[in-house]
């Protein structure tokens, strides 16, 4: 589990939810098989059973209301290395979910990776890992 258990766990994890949704939604088709992804994704990261429709809520409230991604890239910036890493192949799953990375998204990525500290090559090589497991 990716936070510590206390009162603004749920909110951390609303910011990291609106970045997947915002991810999701650059491309203007928010998919069901998105919506999947990214709540697998906020198991994995610390939500259960019981908050994760508030937080996947939350997070959709968050992303709609926002007019940048830098309110909710801050969460994801300050975690662990190995942690950063399981969010940008979310990320990338969500982008890939439809077989193919239009401009939009894949321009995001590339912001995502300067705004998150993670290296061009450790970016482009989690791209491709994900593309190959997804388009096979």
């Amino acid at each position: 589990m990716f936070f510590k258990k206390d009162k603004n766990e749920n909110n951390d994890l609303s910011k990291v939810a609106a970045l997947l949704i915002h991810a999701a939604k650059i491309d203007e088709n928010f998919s069901k098989s998105e919506e999947t992804i990214i709540k697998q994704a906020l198991l994995q990261i610390g939500a259960n059973d019981e908050n994760l429709e508030k937080i996947f809520l939350d997070g959709k409230k968050i992303e709609e209301n926002s007019n940048q991604i830098l309110e909710f890239t801050k969460e994801v910036k300050n975690m662990k290395e190995n942690d950063k890493i399981k969010i940008v192949e979310t990320l990338w799953k969500i982008i890939y979910s439809n077989s193919e990375a239009d401009i939009y998204e894949t321009s995001l990525m590339r912001r995502l990776g300067g705004l998150l500290y993670i290296d061009s090559k450790l970016m482009g090589d989690i791209k491709e890992k994900i593309r190959r497991e997804i388009i096979k």
